[in-house]
């Protein structure tokens, strides 16, 4: 047994109350909404070139405008298709979708995940599953990530397309003229099936016609008041990044009528000679593996002239396609010269950070309301905090030899546990967050509520922020609330045997631990030697051979994988369009 000394206590008491009386006197916090948050240790001064995508990062959509506009093209496309002229007759709900939500096709459940593929809680159309629903569907409630069962819906633009799912669902299980299969993969009327991966590939099919055709982007450049927020501080922020010799550039897939459109409106007719370099139709994530080729865009006529762009990529002109190899050499930059910043977790963070070796910005968008939550609902977090610390009590003194007359008032706590997580999902709205659920971090995760947690625990959507983001932050412009010279630091992280233990914790003492003791004592008798740690320390110098050669593009394989790509705009293999 463990306890802590009486002068330790004294000690860590006096040491704890001069902390707080220097944090309160001395920190500095910004407002949250302007605030950049850290994974990964970022210095600014290092960083020669800032990339930018447009849709969403800095070009930001009016919501729920943009949403509902997205709705009721795909509504009417999927009409056309053949589908019942009901459809018209469907809502967007604003309070419903959320980005990260897994759509098994086999069952047609929406699916809100942990990072490990754990199913935290599941919808069949609008219907929450039960428990035992979900031990039917999923045993073990667990669900693998399958290459052609499961899509991710991870980007801003399928909030619609999430929400047109469970419309659909709903739509055809509870029409009397259909009846459910008894495999539960879909419904049958007389001799026609409809499988519910019949419906979603559908649904991606009419999702790419309306992004591709170009009737929806020529709408909202018609209506750019409407659906695009002109916000002002593009021109300072880019300014600020080249004011101290650094590089801007702008890499989106959109096409170039559609880029110009949207830049003009953001900056001016000169938007051009804001960034060193402009890319347009990139095809993200192709570009950052093979690409294709560079080709100068004619401004005049909108279209790429004839031709392989090899030459450096100048100022004030346009480029289409193209590749990061490419880019690299024509602009002798090396990876972590590089800070990308984007929306898109797949196409624009993971790629280019498991690639490249860019750092990496995530742009995300939900970020200032769950902070509201996370401030405004404080004391949730509280009581479940105190909830749990109250169960490693009531175990603390239990061994293998205990009864079964404690369960009981455990499973009391764990019920009130599950209250609270329930109360703080709605708290997010009716899906939850985005990042949490319960104790555990989600996929992504409204009716399901946060896109970063449910109660205590954290989605497959925080997971993916942890491990591909350096820094993100609600929007893009927050860097201009820094200087260029800042040393993006993350917080120490601590292991589970780090943070459940005090430091004055006094351990019992066991052979193993004296043989430690004498470890440490002729470690600390060795002479002062230069730290193994070169977090700090700049790369080895890269060879003008080593700038020529393309670096083997890392394995997607243990990131994130779902259904194949229906065309080149669903290129990425979670099965999401990247029209950004």
């Amino acid at each position: 047994m463990t306890t802590p000394s009486a002068e330790c206590v004294e000690e860590k008491t006096a040491v704890e109350k001069t902390a707080d009386d220097h944090t309160a006197k001395h920190s500095y916090k910004r407002d949250p909404s302007q605030r950049v948050f850290v994974g990964r240790n970022l210095r600014m001064e290092k960083i020669r070139f800032f990339g930018f995508d447009m849709d969403y990062t800095l070009a930001h959509y009016k919501s729920p405008d943009y949403e509902i506009m997205l709705f009721n093209r795909t509504i009417e496309k999927m009409i056309s298709m053949g589908y019942p002229e009901d459809m018209r007759k469907f809502t967007y709900d604003i309070n419903f979708p959320v980005r990260g939500l897994w759509f098994d096709q086999l069952y047609g459940n929406l699916l809100k995940v942990d990072g490990f593929g754990n199913i935290l809680t599941g919808l069949h159309g609008f219907r929450v599953l039960k428990p035992h629903e979900i031990d039917e569907f999923y045993p073990n409630k667990f669900l693998h990530l399958i290459h052609n069962r499961v899509i991710v819906l991870n980007t801003l633009f399928q909030l619609s397309d999430t929400c047109i799912l469970a419309n659909l669902v709903h739509y055809f299980d509870s029409d009397p003229n259909y009846k459910p299969t008894v495999d539960k993969t879909g419904v049958r009327q007389g001799d026609v099936f409809m499988s519910y991966k019949s419906i979603a590939q559908d649904l991606q099919a009419a999702t790419n016609t309306v992004h591709n055709d170009g009737e929806m982007k020529r709408h909202v450049l018609e209506n750019l008041e409407k659906y695009v927020v002109k916000d002002e501080r593009i021109k300072p922020l880019l300014n600020l990044l080249r004011k101290n010799g650094s590089r801007t550039f702008l890499l989106t897939n959109s096409e170039y009528y559609y880029t110009n459109g949207i830049m003009r409106y953001l900056i001016g007719e000169d938007w051009t000679s804001y960034f060193d370099i402009s890319v347009v139709d990139a095809k993200k994530p192709q570009w950052f593996a093979e690409g294709t080729v560079f080709r100068q865009v004619d401004v005049a006529t909108g279209s790429s002239k004839i031709g392989v762009h090899t030459g450096p990529l100048q100022n004030n002109q346009v480029y289409a396609g193209g590749s990061c190899d490419a880019f690299r050499v024509m602009c002798k930059v090396r990876g972590k010269e590089v800070l990308y910043i984007g929306d898109h977790i797949f196409g624009d963070v993971l790629r280019s950070k498991k690639a490249r070796g860019w750092r990496t910005f995530l742009v995300v968008p939900e970020l200032e309301h769950e902070l509201t939550i996370w401030t405004e609902r404080h004391g949730l977090f509280e009581q479940l905090a105190a909830l749990e610390a109250n169960i490693g009590k009531m175990y603390k003194n239990l061994d293998g030899t205990a009864d079964n007359k404690c369960q009981s008032m455990i499973n009391d706590s764990v019920m009130a546990i599950r209250k609270v997580t329930h109360e703080m999902d709605q708290a997010y709205g009716k899906i939850g967050s985005l990042f949490r659920s319960g104790s555990r971090t989600t996929f992504f995760a409204s009716q399901i509520g946060s896109l970063f947690r449910s109660g205590s625990r954290t989605t497959f959507f925080a997971s993916q922020v942890e491990r591909y983001a350096d820094i993100y932050a609600s929007s893009c412009y927050n860097l201009i609330y820094y200087p260029v010279f800042y040393f993006f630091r993350a917080p120490m992280m601590l292991m589970p045997h780090e943070s459940t233990v005090d430091h004055c914790t006094l351990m019992k003492k066991s052979k193993s631990s004296k043989r430690n003791h004498a470890k440490a004592a002729e470690a600390n008798s060795l002479p002062t030697q230069t730290s193994f740690c070169h977090e700090e320390e700049d790369d080895d110098p890269v060879s003008e051979e080593e700038t020529r050669v393309g670096s083997p593009s890392t394995s997607d394989s243990e990131a994130i994988t779902a259904i194949t790509p229906l065309d080149k705009s669903f290129s990425d293999p979670t099965g999401t369009q990247s029209p950004a």
